[in-house]
């Protein structure tokens, strides 16, 4: 009998990193003037509040949160966000979420960050782990390239993360009964994921995400 591949899929804020590396970018960008006025950042916390709660409108928010790289362009936004990489996220990058990630390299298996961020945001702190393969929200680009505020494809978001996650397996002519996934998340947004992989991992839980799993027996893991 062939041995399956083992998958390791990874959620990423609040996950492999404490933080919410869209929030923190949100914030960040108001910090370097780039977002006028107190209406922002309500804007921002109200996305975030809505995120936890499992209400957020994904659609809506993209073109929010892009909506300084769109006004400040690509030099800009690349050279801003090399800051926010050094400022603030490397800083949230833990030996315990490099030691995890770590474990699973060097035992073989595939790793994917699989995260409802844009790829802007997370794109350099997959790098940072060493994933190159990154299943994010992907960002629709005009005939310039530049981004348009909407979003290509099917967002990798709730339930959008099993579709997502289900062609990049087809792209690598695997389907769920050939591989055997451990995913690790925090939150219950990524309930459709968790009960379609192999090995589900509470990561850092929320309190609802924490009593389901132990109801379910499912391993939790407090990395922070």
């Amino acid at each position: 009998m062939t041995q399956k591949k083992k998958i390791a899929l990874f959620d990423l804020d609040h996950t492999l990193i404490p933080i919410d590396s869209d929030y923190e970018w949100s914030e960040f960008t108001f910090a370097l003037g780039w977002c006028d006025g107190l209406e922002f950042r309500r804007r921002n916390a109200g996305f975030f509040a809505q995120y936890q709660a499992g209400t957020l409108d994904i659609h809506e928010y993209v073109r929010f949160a892009t909506h300084a790289i769109r006004e400040q362009g690509a030099i800009n936004s690349i050279a801003a966000h090399a800051r926010f990489m050094a400022e603030v996220v490397q800083k949230s990058i833990t030996h315990q979420a490099l030691a995890l990630v770590g474990q699973h390299r060097a035992a073989g298996e595939a790793l994917v960050i699989v995260t409802a961020t844009n790829e802007f945001v997370t794109r350099p702190i997959a790098g940072a782990f060493g994933v190159t393969e990154l299943i994010a929200v992907e960002l629709e680009r005009d005939v310039r390239g530049e981004i348009t505020g909407e979003i290509r494809g099917i967002p990798s978001f709730r339930e959008g993360k099993v579709a997502r996650v289900e062609a990049w397996l087809a792209a690598h002519e695997w389907g769920w009964n050939d591989v055997e996934t451990t995913f690790y998340t925090d939150s219950m947004n990524d309930l459709p994921l968790l009960e379609k992989v192999s090995l589900p991992v509470a990561t850092n839980p929320d309190e609802r995400l924490r009593a389901l799993a132990t109801e379910r027996g499912w391993r939790i893991l407090d990395l922070f």
